[in-house]
């Protein structure tokens, strides 16, 4: 995955969407193909997939109207129709329509008294869906800097905001999930980025939306007595929150923790969740007060490439069956910053490159 960076300058969305529609028309125009492709592929019909992006669109449009006119905008200025921008920002939502489609992503945040956050996530996905993905800086109307991670057509993913603030995403599946075609989960972590000041703020917008498709936003801040945490999971059932242990490890993978949600959990069967989860926990007390880098080959436990967080398509399987780890990202809440390497963790020891 090549990544693209923007900067924007301007609060009002439409000039934003404008902006990033001309400058990268080609990469929205290719992403919604190569979406709408695999949607196919996937088995979900067209009409189901234009359906689900409509009314997403339409819910987003009600809870958060300034993100649907920059979806609009960019679309427009990349002449691309604006229900299939909508279907890209509305992935996860369709995606809930194949629940086999559920993705692989393993996230570790590290908080406590008198200290900063420290993070880790890689994102797995399908490498032929996302050629390239971008990083943006952006003002937001509620006054704060935000820098993300995002695909061309989603509205958010992972990022930071200058009130200290971080977020990272991780795909999750329950039985409440449906095709009503809800708020965007994107959405509501681009929200989230621009708006929270602190967790509580978070959990407010978060609990505020009606979504179709689940999802878990893990939260943190740094302030000056130090850092917290939480993973909000979202679905149709509710809002679950998720505390850090006792010794501030907070870590979240593709299967609900909730004690009430869990029991609704969908996963399917030949999904990694648990056993990256139960890597993460093994390696968890060596990844402390290291470098991002450091942090991320630290995370591989001596495994390397062949740590559970870590993956590589595997060509014997259907195109659909093969994931890979496209990006390793580490949230700095204290210096506002991203710091990013797109592969495996296990390949980042040449250092992170800061955003």
């Amino acid at each position: 995955m090549q990544l693209r960076t923007a900067m924007s300058t301007s609060r009002d969305p439409v000039a934003r969407g404008r902006e990033l529609g001309t400058e990268f028309a080609p990469q929205f125009a290719r992403t919604q193909a190569l979406y709408l492709d695999h949607f196919d592929e996937l088995g979900i019909r067209a009409e189901v997939v234009r359906g689900i992006a409509e009314r997403s669109r339409a819910a987003l449009a009600a809870w958060a109207p300034g993100l649907a006119a920059e979806a609009d905008a960019i679309a427009d200025a990349a002449q691309v129709e604006r229900w299939r921008v909508a279907a890209v920002g509305a992935r996860t939502e369709i995606l809930a329509a194949a629940p086999q489609a559920v993705s692989e992503c393993s996230t570790a945040v590290h908080v406590g008294p008198g200290q900063a956050a420290e993070s880790i996530q890689t994102w797995d996905w399908h490498d032929f869906l996302v050629p390239e993905g971008l990083l943006w800086e952006f003002p937001s109307a509620a006054g704060l800097d935000v820098k993300l991670f995002t695909e061309f057509g989603t509205a958010a993913k992972i990022g930071v905001n200058s009130a200290g603030l971080g977020l990272h995403f991780n795909i999750l599946s329950h039985v409440s999930d449906s095709d009503a075609g809800g708020v965007p989960v994107h959405a509501i972590a681009r929200r989230v980025l621009e708006e929270a000041r602190s967790i509580d703020d978070a959990r407010r917008v978060a609990a505020s939306a009606t979504v179709s498709a689940s999802t878990v936003l893990t939260v943190f801040e740094t302030g000056p007595a130090g850092s917290r945490a939480a993973s909000l999971e979202l679905s149709p059932a509710g809002v679950g929150v998720v505390d850090p242990e006792a010794d501030g490890w907070l870590l979240h993978t593709n299967h609900f923790l909730d004690p009430e949600l869990c029991g609704g959990d969908t996963i399917p069967a030949d999904s990694t969740t648990r056993e990256r989860f139960a890597h993460l926990d093994a390696v968890r007390s060596a990844l402390a007060g290291l470098s991002p880098a450091a942090r991320a080959v630290a995370a591989c436990g001596g495994q390397g490439a062949d740590a559970d967080i870590c993956m590589t398509p595997d060509p014997a399987l259907p195109r659909v069956e093969q994931w890979a780890t496209l990006l390793t990202i580490a949230v700095d809440t204290e210096a506002f910053a991203l710091d990013v390497f797109p592969g495996r963790p296990d390949e980042a020891a040449a250092g992170l490159t800061r955003f």
